[in-house]
């Protein structure tokens, strides 16, 4: 899944981290010939790939960040009060991660990573949903659920 840079820092060795718009953070090395990115040595190469891209493998894996603090949750809903824009292809909004949680009952779960990953989730399980990526819920019989909205800790849902 293609990602934002929003900025960088080094980690505690001094290697540079680069800060993604999905929350994750992702290493970005120059080790030739296997990484070529001499941009990174620079402050202004750095600074000219803020806002360029770069593939988040985790969001591709639905790998929810650690550091994420709950800022609100939506539910518990049945098959009666879902909102409708569930069942429909739809996304969670920048920079905030969902965490579907089936209490009851059994959902079918798609999202359009790459690969498309596709689940039945039942009670007990749960799904956490990159931001931006669409996805779709179909409801299996009768069915309780809810979802938690999660930001990180030094951003304001």
């Amino acid at each position: 899944m293609e990602r934002t840079i929003n900025g960088f820092h080094p980690d505690d060795v001094g290697d540079w981290v680069a800060e993604l718009s999905c929350l994750h953070n992702q290493h970005v090395r120059h080790q030739p010939p296997f990484l070529e990115r001499p941009w990174v040595l620079s402050e202004e190469g750095r600074t000219n790939h803020v806002e360029t891209f770069i593939d988040c493998p985790l969001c591709d894996r639905a790998e929810m960040p650690d550091d994420l603090k709950l800022a609100r949750s939506a539910g518990p809903f049945d098959a009666a009060s879902v909102p409708p824009a569930l069942l429909k292809e739809h996304q969670v909004a920048a920079r905030t991660w969902g965490d579907l949680r089936v209490l009851e009952g059994s959902v079918k779960f798609s999202m359009a990573t790459n690969p498309p990953l596709e689940r039945q989730l039942t009670s007990g399980e749960h799904q956490p949903i990159p931001p931006g990526i669409k996805h779709r819920l179909v409801l299996e019989g009768a069915v309780t659920l809810a979802i938690d909205f999660r930001v990180r800790r030094d951003l304001d849902p």
